[in-house]
């Protein structure tokens, strides 16, 4: 949980990132254009992975911006403080990264043609990220143990909320149009499948030769390797360097060594009953 925290509208946010104005901003001021790109997740879902695949898309496989611009600066987060002329100046489309639930979200969204992308992950995973996640960033309490963390994790007293209420909420526009959900599973299985379906939804054309310099530059190897995604340039004293990378590991499957089979039994009996009404087999449920 965040050192210091306060509730807007149900929701743990952290007061050295939120404000009752920024989040007021990003709820009822925001403008969105027709052709905004909004980079949907809980945190931990894969929002650094996705935002480098889109800007690669965006700039048809053109790495030069993605290896000169911070990755946080190309698709911010717009609920957070003093971000609204970062957001107002970007180039269009704009790539808009956002952990906010539903009932937060943007109203000017859903009166436009813009398009939301919402990558999920394994919340086992998720919590297991988190938990390292905790350690090297400075607006968390170091977590005292991983049984804590996760009793934090599954009743909601962590930022941005539930797991849960954030999967619940979004997937109500699984028809929507404007809606396109992804799994950080099916990414790591197949991308290059993966952006084929992501230009298609967003209605972009790439020849080969883009689509794989999208791939290649997206890759878990290169985004670690540039300082511009790698989160290297965020000073020590919000991101402790020492404890940790930003990047850890990329992959699918790690609860398995951190979780005691106590914990993943208790995990999954939270897990079916907090979804039992969202009526979507999800990518990891089936593999």
């Amino acid at each position: 949980m965040a050192k210091e925290s306060f509730l807007y509208k149900g929701t743990h946010f952290s007061v050295n990132v939120h404000s009752e104005a920024s989040l007021n901003y990003a709820e009822n001021e925001f403008v969105a254009f027709d052709d905004d790109i909004f980079n949907v997740t809980y945190p931990k879902s894969g929002t650094n992975w996705m935002i480098e695949i889109l800007s690669l898309i965006k700039s048809k496989g053109d790495p030069s911006l993605n290896n000169s611009v911070p990755i946080f600066d190309r698709a911010p987060w717009f609920e957070i403080v003093d971000v609204k002329e970062k957001v107002e100046s970007l180039s269009r489309p704009r790539i808009i990264s956002s952990h906010l639930p539903h009932h937060i979200f943007a109203k000017s969204f859903f009166k436009s043609k813009a398009k939301i992308i919402y990558t999920m992950r394994n919340p086992k995973d998720v919590l297991v990220s988190n938990f390292h996640f905790a350690k090297v960033l400075s607006i968390f309490e170091e977590p005292k143990g991983f049984q804590e963390h996760m009793e934090n994790f599954v009743s909601g007293n962590a930022l941005y909320g539930s797991w849960f209420d954030h999967i619940n909420g979004w997937l109500q526009m699984k028809d929507d149009s404007r809606f396109f959900y992804i799994t950080y599973e099916e990414l790591l299985l197949d991308l290059r499948g993966c952006v084929k379906r992501i230009c298609k939804f967003l209605g972009q054309e790439l020849d080969d030769e883009a689509i794989d310099s999208v791939v290649k530059n997206s890759s878990f190897k290169v985004m670690k390797e540039n300082k511009m995604s790698n989160w290297t340039t965020v000073p020590s004293e919000i991101f402790d360097h020492a404890k940790g990378s930003f990047l850890r590991k990329g992959v699918s499957g790690d609860w398995k060594n951190q979780f005691t089979v106590a914990q993943n039994e208790y995990f999954d009996a939270v897990y079916q009953e907090k979804i039992k009404d969202l009526n979507v087999k999800l990518f990891w449920e089936e593999n």
